[in-house]
């Protein structure tokens, strides 16, 4: 099959953006259709458009929506690089960062300078996300002077803010109920904070699991990954599964484990000395069981929520000052902006640039026309 497609970078992510009109009609075939595209189970990938690392091995399908006051539905799917795999449980901030001017691009929403704002669906997680767009001369403006960590270069700054965001996944803020909860590990009982804004995280101590919260990806070894994702499965287990066995098949990519540490001098993995003095926190999570090589968005949505609740391990942490937050992850610092009515978070908003990188063809090797499929 030929099918349509463009490639976008969306803030430190990278993915397959397809029309939703492009798609199977037979829902059952969407997973061996992605995995098609992305040429997995492979962990090269070379035999399709994933880039070997869970960062570029990611899709969007977009669809114009008739919903009341939403432009499009958007739908994200995590690709699995090493199993026959697709978790569509959570989202990604960073490809969201792209829906909205793939959305404009695309002509399913109409161009309006100086600043456009697509309101998205995002049906993963039942989701409004408000993207604010630049347009000049009726397109996207890509080229600007806002800087994001982890990506060469600069662009046109985007908008994103997030509402109501709080049980995205399991419907619950707490998906335990608990702000704190223990889990038995190897090295016995340990505190954790599973919180469900955007995505699900489940929040560890650096210290408390051998670490200094300085880390960058290459420092973690086999040994530790294997110990992160036996507490990351265990969390699983409690608001998603029944065991942790099926936690790690089913559910790889949430929640995502995340630790936390206060704030001290780090060097990046460009070598930058991000000092104390810049951050709240420093940060350190985990992607489909490896390091990610910066800080997912919806994650740092979550930690910016949990920062402002009471009785998690995160006030052991975070001291809130003001409605800014710095996070401090290992290719620099992110920053959040929270709106609080009456003292409650009513909109949390981060900065991302976008950019298509490709706008054509795939070819499959495999035929999913519907029709065929149920002949």
């Amino acid at each position: 099959m030929r099918v349509p497609i463009a490639v976008m970078r969306g803030g430190t992510s990278k993915g397959v953006f397809i029309n939703y009109e492009e798609m199977p009609e037979d829902r059952l075939l969407w997973d061996s259709f992605l995995l098609d595209i992305m040429g997995s189970p492979d962990q090269r990938q070379i035999d399709g458009l994933g880039g070997g690392n869970s960062l570029t091995s990611k899709a969007a399908i977009i669809k114009k929506s008739k919903m009341k006051d939403i432009d499009v539905e958007y739908t994200f799917a995590q690709v699995s690089i090493e199993n026959q795999l697709v978790d569509f449980k959570g989202n990604c901030g960073n490809i969201s960062s792209a829906v909205g001017p793939y959305a404009i691009e695309q002509g399913l929403v109409a161009a309006s300078a100086p600043m456009t704002a697509v309101r998205i669906f995002n049906t993963n997680t039942q989701k409004v996300i408000i993207a604010e767009v630049e347009v000049e001369n009726g397109r996207v403006k890509t080229e600007g002077q806002c800087e994001i960590p982890g990506v060469p270069g600069t662009g046109s700054p985007i908008y994103l803010s997030f509402t109501d965001a709080q049980g995205a996944v399991t419907g619950k803020l707490f998906p335990t109920e608990n702000p704190i909860d223990r889990i038995e590990t190897r090295n016995g009982l340990l505190e954790v904070s599973i919180i469900d804004v955007a995505n699900p995280l489940v929040f560890v101590k650096a210290e408390d699991v051998g670490l200094t919260g300085s880390e960058l990806p290459h420092e973690f070894t086999v040994e530790k990954l294997r110990e992160l994702e036996e507490i990351r499965s265990a969390a699983a287990e409690m608001c998603l599964f029944s065991t942790k066995k099926e936690a790690t098949v089913k559910s790889p990519a949430v929640p995502k484990l995340t630790i936390i540490a206060p704030p001290e001098t780090y060097l990046d993995v460009n070598g930058v000395e991000r000092k104390v003095d810049e951050m709240d926190c420093r940060i350190r999570m985990m992607s489909m069981q490896k390091p990610h090589q910066a800080l997912a968005i919806t994650g740092a949505i979550c930690t910016t929520a949990g920062a402002f609740l009471t009785d998690t391990i995160l006030n052991d942490v975070i001291q809130v000052e003001n409605t800014v937050l710095r996070l401090g992850h290992p290719s620099g610092i992110i920053e959040t902006k929270v709106d609080l009515i009456a003292g409650h978070i009513s909109n949390i908003k981060v900065v991302r640039t976008a950019r298509l990188i490709l706008e054509g063809y795939v070819y499959t090797k495999n035929n999913y026309d519907y029709r065929e499929a149920l002949a």
